[in-house]
């Protein structure tokens, strides 16, 4: 039993780490396209 709640626990901690990437990822696309527009308009 404690092992099984052991691997529920790291997947857990997989997920929401894997979730706050692919969060940070997006916001890193977006400023890239901001700033591409920003230099399409100049």
């Amino acid at each position: 039993m404690k092992r099984l709640t052991v691997i529920l626990a790291m997947g857990l901690l997989f997920t929401l780490t894997g979730c706050e990437t692919m969060k940070g990822l997006g916001k890193d696309i977006q400023k890239a396209g901001q700033a591409l527009e920003k230099k399409a308009d100049e």
